[in-house]
């Protein structure tokens, strides 16, 4: 079982309200510092973005249509 960081962060502790200070930035490492490990991006998904762009494309060209099926003719 692991724990979150934040598990001590429940209404009513001490300190509740001043460690979420509007002007604490999280430089003091104290109980509001949120920087946790950093994660590495992953490769980008080529298969997945070409996918999107074919649909947006596909679908460019059905509303192109709607548009020539349903205009006034010249």
């Amino acid at each position: 079982m692991t724990t979150s960081p934040h598990d001590a962060d429940a209404p009513g502790h001490e300190g509740a309200v001043a460690h979420h200070a509007l002007d604490d930035h999280g430089e003091d490492h104290g109980h509001d510092d949120h920087a946790h490990a950093e994660e590495a991006l992953g490769p980008v998904d080529r298969a997945a973005w070409g996918a999107g762009i074919l649909g947006v494309v596909i679908g460019l060209v059905i509303a192109f249509c709607f548009v020539l099926a349903t205009s006034a003719p010249a």
